[in-house]
């Protein structure tokens, strides 16, 4: 299995290489180095073999509320659990942090309800909303599902 730590500045390179496929692809929202580097402290990576392999970040809304993004594990591990371990990882700081509500916007939904969550309107985050979703591309065709998860 993986090795799951907290990012390092020097990850955000590979970091942002594991993101921009999918952000092209609009899977996930594009993020730069410096961004990446600039929310370093909230990031995990899955480390295995030499390479990172995978990345979370935890997004803090306030009011106990927290959102999980930029999860991404490489096609080539996908469905060996590495996805599951960030995610519980970010669920361990995010208890640390007194967060109350955790929530993602996702279109593997299954993944997350195996993982505890459930699904939700995305109308209840508001936050969330007006902060990313109002810049997004697919703002007016968005496919992405709410889940939440109770802390």
């Amino acid at each position: 299995m993986p090795t799951i730590r907290p990012a390092r500045i020097e990850d955000a390179p590979a970091i942002f290489s594991l993101l921009s496929p999918l952000a092209k692809d609009g899977i996930v929202l594009s993020r730069t180095v410096e961004d990446i580097i600039c929310y370093i402290d909230n990031f995990f990576i899955a480390y295995w073999d030499g390479s990172i392999v995978g990345c979370v970040a935890l997004r803090d809304f306030g009011n106990g509320l927290e959102e999980i993004r930029s999860l991404v594990v490489d096609d080539k591990y996908r469905g060996d659990g590495f996805g599951s371990k960030l995610v519980r990882e970010t669920c361990k700081l995010a208890k640390k942090r007194n967060t109350k509500r955790l929530f993602a916007l996702t279109l593997e939904e299954n993944f997350f309800i195996k993982n505890g969550f459930h699904v939700v309107d995305k109308s209840i985050f508001p936050q969330k909303i007006w902060s990313d979703c109002i810049k997004c591309p697919k703002k007016d065709c968005c496919d992405e599902i709410a889940v939440t998860r109770e802390l």
